[in-house]
């Protein structure tokens, strides 16, 4: 499973692919990384880190491309709120990370 802030149509392999999305609430989160292999495939520091505070999990720093396909796993942490001033490291008030499940069940 990888770990992401961001999901993007251009992160499938194929798009002619089937996707599931299911929102988490941050608790369900915390247990899905603490039962599963997962990688952290953050691309920005300063939401590695607002992510590592809201989570109590070191959410690394890691900017690569990624290519899903049938199978893969993806949890993203949709950050919703004010643009963040560089260098935050917590959540500014009134924002929050919506947390979704992407799965690709099926590419064509």
């Amino acid at each position: 499973m990888l770990v992401t802030n961001a999901f993007s149509l251009n992160m499938l392999d194929s798009l002619s692919s089937t996707i599931k999305t299911i929102e988490l609430q941050k608790e369900a989160v915390k247990e899905t990384l603490k039962v599963n292999a997962w990688r952290s495939v953050v691309g920005h520091v300063d939401t590695a880190a607002v992510f590592t505070d809201e989570l109590g999990v070191e959410i690394p720093f890691n900017r690569e491309s990624v290519s899903l396909k049938q199978g893969d796993v993806v949890l993203v942490g949709q950050y919703v709120g004010p643009r963040l001033n560089e260098g935050v490291t917590t959540l500014p008030e009134g924002a929050t990370i919506k947390w979704i499940l992407v799965s690709i069940i099926e590419s064509f």
